[in-house]
């Protein structure tokens, strides 16, 4: 049932050119390089170090791995983190 909803709001987002982050719910990433990363609509840090971060997203967890890790701020839709960035991953 889940992935039925999941297709028509996809669906409704490209008909009506809505931003899929948002429709569906979706953490939307933006890196620059492998220094600086902002993570919108996320659900808050689960755990943090400065070589481990890992932020709750609306489907599992997003997982970054580095060196020198920090966040930068943090709002309530969005989080920056700095650093040197090894590996970016997805855990559901």
């Amino acid at each position: 049932m889940r992935r039925e909803v999941g297709g028509l709001r996809k669906g409704m987002a490209e008909f009506f050119e809505l931003p899929k982050e948002i429709v569906l719910d979706l953490p939307k990433i933006t890196m620059v390089g492998d220094l600086q990363m902002s993570v919108e609509n996320h659900r808050g840090i689960v755990e943090y170090s400065s070589e481990r971060v890992v932020i709750a997203v609306s489907e599992g967890h997003l997982v970054l791995t580095g060196e020198e890790l920090m966040i930068g701020f943090v709002y309530q839709e969005e989080i920056t983190i700095t650093g040197r960035f090894r590996r970016v991953e997805f855990c559901r």
